[in-house]
């Protein structure tokens, strides 16, 4: 039992050799049918040649031997001038019996050995015009023998050619012909006929084989370089079927070469369709990579937000704990209205912390949001204000441009929310005496929000989790300070709003200077354009207008 090796046919043999098989088959069928047609067609024409001389020949023996009608047995019209050598001659009787037969022979040498020179003289027979130039005097007419009168036997005159083979004599082409109860068999030998058959039929054999033998070689030779592209077509698509799809390396395929795969012909179709599957394939294994990856981060922060939370939650519910035991037990350690107020501040701290993780579930779940148009010019110059009154050890500037409305359709009250997140990120992480600047400008498509300050920076391993839940500068889950520095929300509720209104947030830092960018779809004014009642500095050369707060 043999097993199919790839890239071969379930039959064991390759394409090419198929090919080649039928292609060879085709060949020497054609070639076969032409040269048999040739012989059958150059056979009638000699036949026919050889039929009309026949009967040209019985003709002028009938005639000869209706000059003496009361000899039934003379046969000396045969002595007349002009007869051919191997000229055969019979008189039958009524009943088809032969009276007397000869046949012309050449005079001379052992012509008078009558079983041997006729068979001598028939082989000579084959050429008509050697007898021609022979003439009378060169041939002379000699009887058969019984065996050569018995192969002449049954023959009718019906006036119907008839071949039959004489002993000694060889293959004739034999007519009778019945004129006024005379009957005479004439023959004539068909050596010529049967040597020009044989001569044709090895010329066409020799040439057919020779042809045959060229024609399969060139054949061979460009069926093997026609199919070389398939080949390498067959040797990819094995290589790309071996190759493990789980080993973690999408690039590794195997692609047909860029010569196969050009714009024409069936194999290069094929390449290109190949090296487009294996292109799908390796893009399909790099995404199922990725979307792994995906999952594994989304499962570790799932786990970390987890943790944090829940070490979020736990640090003021264990300070309540600890202070409603106090009291419980009448310690006197504590004063009731410093462990009250402690009470307070920690149950606060931990509604707020409860209250942003819900507006960041709400705001990844999708919920609607309240639609109406904002100014975001107004609503960033209200949070300036109030972060001017909350931290005035930093210098607060706003810079707003004169010319177009910054007008975008969303919730008010979330995209203040945004603005004072960045804000309170921008206070709480800079030292005293940074400058904050918020800016408000315009593109065609989106309305921008800015906020710069020139601090000491995000640390480059923070910037791409900077939006992400819980992360902090300082990674610990016992900071200094106690409740000091935000629980790591406020970035991730920025970025969440803004993805909420269809926008995006970027950041960008380096020690000095840090700039979150928030971009917003922009909606444009239908009336005209209200004046907001600012006072601005005017600028020239397109530059924006600034002011302190």
């Amino acid at each position: 039992m043999t097993r199919d090796t790839p890239g071969t046919p379930p039959s064991g043999r390759s394409l090419g050799t198929r090919l080649l098989v039928v292609v060879i088959a085709a060949l020497v069928f054609l070639t076969t049918v032409s040269a048999g047609a040739t012989a059958v067609a150059q056979r009638a024409r000699l036949l026919g040649d050889l039929d009309d001389r026949l009967t040209a020949a019985a003709e002028r023996g009938v005639a000869g031997a209706a000059r003496h009608p009361e000899r039934a047995g003379d046969l000396s019209f045969l002595g007349d001038g002009g007869r051919p050598e191997g000229l055969l001659a019979a008189r039958l009787d009524t009943d088809g019996t032969i009276l007397t037969a000869a046949v012309t022979a050449r005079t001379g040498g052992d012509a008078s050995d009558g079983d041997t020179d006729p068979a001598g003289a028939a082989g000579e027979a084959g050429r008509p015009g050697e007898a021609a130039e022979t003439g009378a005097a060169g041939v002379a007419p000699r009887d058969l023998t019984g065996v050569q009168r018995a192969a002449l036997r049954g023959i009718a005159a019906d006036g119907s050619p008839h071949t039959r083979t004489v002993p000694g004599l060889g293959t004739y082409r034999l007519l009778a012909l019945d004129a006024a109860g005379i009957r005479v068999l004439t023959g004539l030998p068909m050596d010529d006929v049967l040597a020009t058959l044989r001569d044709l039929v090895t010329a066409e054999v020799v040439i057919a084989g020779t042809g045959l033998t060229v024609a399969c070689g060139a054949c061979a030779v460009v069926v093997r370089r026609r199919l070389r592209p398939l080949r390498r077509v067959a040797a990819a698509a094995d290589a790309i079927s071996r190759a493990p799809l789980d080993n973690g390396r999408p690039t590794g395929l195997t692609r047909v070469p860029e010569q196969e795969t050009g714009p024409a012909g069936e194999t290069a179709r094929i390449g290109a369709a190949l090296n487009r599957l294996v292109d799908r394939a390796a893009a399909a294994h790099a995404e199922r990579l990725r979307a792994e990856e995906r999952v594994r981060r989304s499962d570790e922060r799932m786990r970390r937000f987890l943790a944090d939370a829940s070490h979020e939650l736990r640090t003021p519910l264990a300070a309540i704990v600890g202070y409603a035991e106090l009291m419980s037990h009448g310690s006197g350690r504590v004063a009731p209205e410093l462990a009250w107020r402690r009470v307070t501040a920690e149950s606060a701290r931990m509604t707020g912390l409860v209250e942003e993780l819900l507006l960041l579930a709400r705001l990844d779940e999708g919920r609607s949001l309240e639609s109406a148009e904002v100014d975001l010019a107004d609503l960033v110059a209200e949070a300036v204000r109030a972060a001017r009154a909350a931290g005035d050890g930093h210098l607060w500037r706003l810079e707003l441009h004169p010319d177009t409305p910054a007008l975008v359709v969303g919730d008010a009250t979330r995209l203040g929310q945004m603005v004072a997140r960045l804000l309170a990120n921008a206070r709480g992480h800079t030292p005293v005496g940074t400058t904050v600047v918020a800016s408000v400008g315009t593109t065609p498509a989106h309305c921008v929000v800015r906020v710069r300050d020139d601090g000491p920076g995000i640390p480059p391993d923070l910037l791409p989790v900077v939006f992400e839940p819980f992360t902090r500068a300082d990674p610990s889950r016992t900071r200094a300070g106690g409740a000091a520095g935000g629980s790591g929300l406020g970035l991730a509720i920025a970025a969440a709003v803004v993805t909420a209104h269809g926008g995006r947030i970027t950041v960008e830092s380096s020690p000095g200077r840090t700039e979150f960018t928030a971009e917003l779809p922009r909606r444009r004014p239908v009336g005209p354009a209200k004046d907001p009642g600012r006072p601005v500095r005017a600028s020239s050369g397109g530059e924006v207008a600034a002011r302190a707060v």
